[in-house]
This record gives C-alpha cells, structure tokens and sequence, in this order.
C-alpha cells in the first residue's frame, strides 16, 4: 500500500481568470466546493492517508482552506519561493515526504481512477514511475501516451488529433529516491525533463477507463460544474442498487448523555426503530451500521462486550423483520484516525466488503454534524435524523434532508 501523496496545487490559473480572478486554480468553486476538495477526498478513498501540498501564488487561501475544512487530514505544506516547475514542486515536496514512494497528482485534476492494481504492478516490475492512463476518443486538446504488451510506455506524442488513444491522466506513482538522483536541477518540468527522458525503460501505464476532468480551461470547468454537482435526492429513485449507512447512538438507541452504552443492559431502541429496519430492508440492497465507538478505545468497556451489544441488537432487528449487512465501528480516540467519523474511512472499509457498493448511490443517516461530514467528504448523500440535536440549523450546506425520526424516513421513501 502508498499511503502518502503529493498534490502539485501552486497554479495560478491564468486561463480561468474571469471565473477565480484571485485565487489558485484549485481552489476554483466547482459545484459549492472548492476543486480541491474532490481531489483530496478521491485520494482517501484509495487509501491516502498523508498529505504534501506543493503550493505556491495565493498559497494563504488554500493553508486557510484546509485548517478550516480538513481539520482532521494529517498533511504538510511546501511554499515555492518562486515558480519551479512541476518537476521543481515535487522535488520541493519530496523533501517532506516520509515515504519513499508515493502518489502524485494535480491539484485542478481530477482522474477518480482506482490505482491499486497500478501500486501493484509498480512494485512488481520495479517501476521508478508508474503513470495512470486514461482511454479517450477523439482527442486534439492532449497529447497521448503509447505504451508497450508490458505496459512499458515507449513514447509521448504531441497534440493532434486521435480518433482513439491514451492520455496521461496527471495520477503518478513515483519513486522519489529514482527521482532526485535524476533531477536536473532545481527548476524543471516533471512532464519534459524527467519522464521523456525515461520513456522505454523505467516508466509504466496503466490505463483506466475511470472519469476524468481538467479544470485547466472555462470549458471543462463549466462541465465540473455539472458533473459534480450533487442533486437533490430523488426519494423514488432508492432502490435495491442503493446503501444505506446509519450511525448507531441516538439513531438505533436512546443516546447514554454524558456516558456510553457499556453493556446490553443500557441498550434501549428509539421508538419505530425496529420497523423503520423491516421497511428500509426492502428498499436498500446494503444497510451498514457505521459508528464512533471511543468507549472502547478509552478503557471504559471491552471491544466483547461491544460485539455482544451488536449481536444482540442485530438479532433483535433481524427478529422484527429487518437486517444489517456489517456493523462497522472505529475504537480510536484520535481525530485523525482515518476511520474515526467525520474521516471517511468506515465508508471506504464499507466499499472492501461489498465492492458492488456506489457511494453515489448511498445514504448516510446520523444525528451529529460529524455524521454529516463523514457523507460530505465520501460524496454520500447526508440525511440527519433531529432526535438528539435539534438545534442543528437546516438548511445546511452539508445536510441533503432532515427528519424526525429513523422511522418517518423509511415511511418517505
């Protein structure tokens, strides 16, 4: 596994000006979000759990940016002094790696390619730069990339036009110790002067057919804009394709205030608990328990007797007609912990189990605004249930829908 990557995010966007006159282009608003946030958050859902930001122009906004919004992502950040190159920034960040090999990617591009099959074979054939391609039809805006049976890749070719071919998706997994023995200096571009220089020997592709946008021109990133929109629920489109993701504690049962529930005694469903299960099992094809659970994490009961308050709640469901596929839970007390909600790991551990499951097709219930994080940084659709916080301010950016109750959500769909 790399558990490390470097996002090259020092542009200064010059061709979308009018759009984002005075940030970085990564920072460009796609959809109500920064372009960023997709890129760091298609990163962790491939296991990414340590971040170097290589920036430069209007670097402020993003180090803003991340301290406000990502305030659980382990990451570090490089400043160019001055423009360096893509080659220059990597080689800047590299000194802040503590991995040696790592992924590298754009900060304004966005490949949602699943490159563990590319870590794979980069360690098998000892690659020093393995390159994510992308297969496209009738291209004139990029260059492609030729490739060998062996995935060596034998040749870049310049822009013209391609009936069909492969681009280089901007996704790298890199070698750094390779990389700065073969830097030819301090400014220098990744693209010309270190992977054409390797081209029929060191350097491997694996192509992905996966989606792929380049936020670099207006034209695309109007189509970002569509793309990654997110639309409202369409309570009739719910169907067996779907998973739904529910928090346990003040969702399931009656919240403990103050204190935890240490044993089965302390277990009391919510009212309507039971049948909202036995209606939501004929609706969604996966219904996965996803839950905080520090008590265990700071001594005060065992991770027996959360296993046995599990099993006897799952029985208990199970008996009133309903079902849970996989009660995930996260022990740790430390806030970066990558499954501890609002960090999206459970959902990602979720999608290992069942790899049928869409994250664009799934719902994530909760009572807290963590719950609701947690579905904003996997692209899952937020639903909060107000039992416990009914304080919490709607509408809200990071919630899609509110109800009372888990049971007068089923009762809607």
């Amino acid at each position: 596994m790399i558990r490390e990557a470097i996002i090259l995010a020092g542009g200064l966007g010059t061709r979308l000006r009018e759009a984002v006159p005075d940030l970085p282009k990564c920072m460009a608003p796609v959809a109500g979000k920064p372009f960023l946030f997709y890129v760091i958050n298609q990163l962790r859902s491939q296991g990414i759990e340590r971040f170097i930001f290589a920036l430069g122009f209007r670097h402020e906004a993003i180090e803003k940016y991340l301290q406000e919004s990502f305030p659980t992502l382990s990451y570090t950040t490089v400043i160019e002094l001055e423009p360096l190159g893509t080659g220059g920034a990597i080689l800047l960040a590299a000194e802040a790696a503590t991995d040696r090999h790592v992924v590298v990617t754009n900060g304004d591009t966005l490949f949602r390619a699943d490159f563990q099959e590319a870590i794979k074979h980069h360690f098998e054939v000892e690659s020093k730069c393995t390159l994510m391609l992308k297969p496209m039809q009738q291209i004139d805006r990029y260059g492609v990339v030729e490739k060998d049976h062996q995935h060596r890749i034998v040749a870049f070719h310049e822009k013209q036009y391609y009936e069909s071919a492969n681009i280089n998706g901007g996704l790298y997994i890199l070698d750094l110790d390779y990389f700065k023995e073969n830097a030819v200096g301090q400014k220098f571009s990744f693209e010309k002067d270190f992977l054409e220089k390797f081209v029929g020997s060191s350097l491997y592709g694996i192509e992905k057919d996966a989606y792929f946008i380049d936020i670099g021109i207006p034209i695309d990133f109007q189509k970002a804009q569509f793309d990654l929109r997110k639309e409202i629920l369409k309570w009739k489109g719910v169907d067996h394709t779907w998973t739904l993701f529910i928090d346990r504690d003040g969702v399931i049962n009656q919240q403990n205030e103050g204190g935890y529930i240490e044993r089965w005694e302390d277990f009391h469903f919510l009212a309507g608990v039971k049948e909202a299960f036995s209606k939501l099992s004929g609706k969604f094809g996966r219904i996965i328990v996803v839950s905080n659970q520090r008590g265990v994490g700071k001594g005060i009961m065992t991770e027996a007797t959360l296993l046995d308050i599990h099993s006897k709640m799952r029985e208990e469901i199970v008996n009133a007609g309903g079902r849970i596929d996989a009660i995930l839970y996260c022990t740790s007390t430390d806030k970066l912990h990558s499954c501890r909600k609002p960090n999206p790991g459970m959902a990602y551990q979720a999608r290992s189990l069942f790899p049928d499951i869409d994250l664009n097709r799934t719902i994530m219930i909760g009572n807290k605004m963590s719950d609701m994080h947690f579905a904003d940084n996997a692209g899952l659709y937020g639903v909060f249930l107000a039992t416990t916080n009914p304080e919490t301010p709607f509408p809200h950016p990071a919630i899609d829908a509110r109800f009372a109750s888990l049971l007068e959500f089923a009762e809607v769909l």
